[in-house]
């Protein structure tokens, strides 16, 4: 049987840009990009396509080919697809006896095995609730939900006015997503979008609705819960486009006000994901008339940088970034489930940029890697004894994330469009197969899509500026959070239905990076610090709470809706479930069960005047020289509903930025005052050793295995993990 022609692209992309290895006296490159997500990825072609040579490192390898990575409908698989996962365990409350009422806390059995739940064994140790990345090539871009939402116009105004940098404004930002976007899903040309990016989006097919008549009963009870009345419409391709036609990124008067239901645009091309390693592969791929590259791109992977390089011998003693410190290997970080903790860090090499380094690691790796460097509070820093380059408190600090739930339901009767669904990469799996042979587009079936075609926009009693708050869709699924094997979970049934509720613009800004240990393969300890043990000075938890309250009584009363209509199958809640009624029991769930994925806002950009800003409005990391960061941590707020698409227009603003200070007559890329630089930082940085040093950070400390995948270690409260 002959593949169709998205999986045959799959199978024969050429690899060309790709190195094995680096040759340190002679490589030559403009740039250093650590990290190849959303932030990095599109920077790293962009800048190419300026003229300028370019270094893409990663700690991961490439993936794209692989079914995980490619087929929409594995987006919840390919989170825990070994290859390329990375699973950090992160604290939602800096106090274990109230972070293990989280049914989704996971803990280190004396056997060396994972317990999830309430109840673990005598003698387990705390390892927390996961919070998967990816650790590949395009990051988290590679099992994300392909979600496009365009943010607030509001977000980019807000950022113009803190910073006082009007490059920022939301028109001009709006032109920064057209250059990025390929829209497909509309055939005029409607204000505001792009038809020739390299970001291609689509909207799930509404036939699917019209397939599936369980499905379609879901839609009409979105459109019910937000105010359409269910009686007055057609579960029919009419009745579906009057419910559901409406542009969720259009580029509207008053869009950041607008409630009520929406097709939900996906990075999806011809069925296959799409991403910015989309943005490479056409970089990698262009050619002169004679052959020859077009671009000098070159991307390492299954290389870990353990350090950015400074030199201190400029002319006013200002630290100069000039390259970075690495390591090769595969499974070097201990996030990666295959990495080993008894064997030494391989050699360390270091390679030089002749003009900047940019760090785009990511919300966690960033301030670690910032951290490792010297660059951050210089109590911590000495606290491990590394050398103080910049005393820079707002590292590490600020991490804001959204808090999401879900309503779980299940009826007697599958949904047929995923009941031959088995969610492998297998052709026994009738799905995938279709996936793989079948030519149209049409006839390719459920595996086409993450499986998110609505989305329904909703201002809580509580929201502030008049936007809506609550961003809740619904699913085939059994999902409930994420936990060790959950995407099994999710996926193991057909007759589930699970709403999403994310709430958003949340008010709570305390979440923390701090260093585990001198060792670059240790992930870092990571506490949220959720609702009242963080940002609660004016009441702020509970706010936030009753915008979630808000969100379950939605979706239960969509489910209720359905079950009134007598031509539909009835539904059973099963999560929270019936035990869990009255607005304080509520209010109390949320607090002990919500969860996020979209941390940001770590090492975040303000004014010149704000000593907890690590970064200017042009990503210039303060109190240095050619080193920047581009990634989710630099945001001052979190933005919009689903942060991808807002990193990916920094990321490419951060090129015009860079490039335009490439072009002009002087080197100096320093910004704003001058910081005071430790003492120390007249030292040499030399090389860390890998060994962890000294712990005495105070506290207690875990022994679920060397480092870090358990116990608890106390700074300023207790922390596990």
């Amino acid at each position: 049987m002959r593949l169709n022609p998205v999986v045959r692209e799959c199978v024969l992309t050429d690899s060309s840009g790709f190195i094995e290895d680096v040759d340190e006296s002679s490589a030559d490159y403009d740039y250093i990009i650590v990290g190849s997500g959303a932030g990095g990825s599109p920077l790293a072609a962009r800048l190419a396509t300026y003229g300028h040579r370019v270094l893409l490192i990663d700690a991961g390898d490439d993936q794209t080919k692989s079914y995980e990575y490619r087929v929409p409908a594995m987006s919840l698989k390919s989170s825990e697809y070994v290859p390329m996962s990375w699973n950090f365990f992160v604290n939602h409350y800096p106090d274990l006896e109230r972070q293990r009422r989280d049914s989704k806390m996971t803990w280190r059995t004396r056997s060396g095995k994972d317990y999830v739940g309430l109840d673990p064994p005598p003698g387990s140790t705390p390892k927390g609730v996961l919070y998967p990345r990816a650790g590949t090539l395009g990051g988290c871009t590679a099992h994300n939900a392909m979600i496009t939402s365009y943010p607030n116009d509001a977000d980019w105004d807000d950022i113009a006015q803190l910073t006082g940098d009007d490059s920022w404004a939301a028109p001009k930002m709006r032109k920064i997503f057209q250059r990025i976007e390929r829209c497909r899903y509309f055939p005029a040309l409607p204000r505001g979008h792009g038809y020739t990016g390299w970001l291609t989006t689509s909207v799930t097919s509404l036939k699917f609705t019209l397939q599936d008549i369980k499905l379609g009963a879901m839609v009409l009870a979105a459109a019910s819960a937000a105010g359409q009345g269910i009686g007055k419409l057609m579960l029919d391709a009419r009745g579906l486009a009057q419910v559901a036609f409406r542009d969720l990124n259009a580029a509207v008067k008053g869009r950041d006000q607008r409630e009520g239901i929406f097709q939900m645009p996906l990075a999806i091309k011809d069925g296959a994901r799409s991403g910015p390693v989309d943005f490479i592969q056409q970089v990698l791929a262009a050619q002169n008339r004679d052959g020859s590259p077009k671009y000098h791109l070159d991307i390492l992977l299954t290389t870990l940088v353990t350090r950015i390089n400074f030199d201190h011998g400029g002319k006013d003693g200002r630290p100069r970034a000039v390259g970075v410190e690495f390591a090769r290997g595969r499974s070097l970080y201990r996030a990666d489930p295959r990495a080993s903790y008894g064997q030494r860090l391989p050699h360390k090499r270091n390679i030089r940029a002749r003009r900047e380094v940019i760090v785009a690691a990511g919300t966690f790796n960033t301030p670690q890697l910032l951290k490792l460097s010297g660059i951050g509070p210089k109590a911590e820093l000495r606290r491990w004894g590394i050398p103080v380059v910049v005393d820079s408190p707002g590292v590490g600090t600020n991490m804001q994330d959204r808090y999401e739930t879900t309503v779980v339901s299940n009826s007697p009767k599958n949904f047929s469009l995923t009941e031959q669904c088995r969610f492998a990469t297998s052709e026994s799996d009738p799905c995938m197969h279709d996936w793989k042979y079948e030519d149209s587009i049409s006839n390719r079936g459920a595996y086409t899509t993450s499986g998110i075609a609505l989305a329904v926009l909703k201002k809580s009693s509580v929201t502030v500026h008049d936007r809506p708050d609550l961003f809740m869709a619904g699913i085939v699924a059994d999902f409930k959070g994420y936990f060790p094997s959950y995407a099994d979970k999710a996926t193991s049934t057909a007759n589930h239905w699970t709403w999403i509720i994310l709430k958003a613009h949340t008010r709570n800004r305390a979440g923390t990076v701090h260093l585990r240990s001198r060792d670059p393969r240790d992930t870092p300890l990571i506490n949220f610090n959720y609702f009242d043990s963080g940002t609660n000075d004016n009441g702020e938890a509970d706010l936030d709470a009753q915008a979630l309250v808000e969100g379950l009584d939605w979706a239960r009363k969509a489910t209720e809706n359905i079950n009134h209509a007598p031509i539909f199958t009835k539904y059973t809640e099963v999560w929270p479930g019936n035990q869990v009624k009255g607005r304080a029991d509520m209010k109390d769930w949320v607090k002990r069960e919500a969860w996020g994925h979209h941390a940001s806002c770590t090492c975040p950009m303000g004014a010149d005047s704000d000593r907890s800003a690590p970064l200017d409005s042009k990503f210039r990391v303060r109190g240095v020289d050619n080193l920047r960061v581009v990634d989710a941590s630099a945001f001052p707020r979190i933005p919009g509903y689903f942060i991808v698409t807002s990193v990916y227009m920094i990321s490419e603003k951060a090129a015009d930025v860079i490039h335009a200070d490439s072009q002009a007559p002087h080197n100096g890329y320093g910004s704003g005052p001058v910081w005071t630089v430790d003492e120390a930082s007249s030292q040499r940085s030399g090389g860390f050793r890998a060994s962890g040093g000294s712990r005495g950070a105070g506290g207690f400390q875990g022994s679920a295995g060397p480092r870090g995948s358990g116990g608890f270690q106390g700074s300023g409260g207790v922390q596990f993990n």
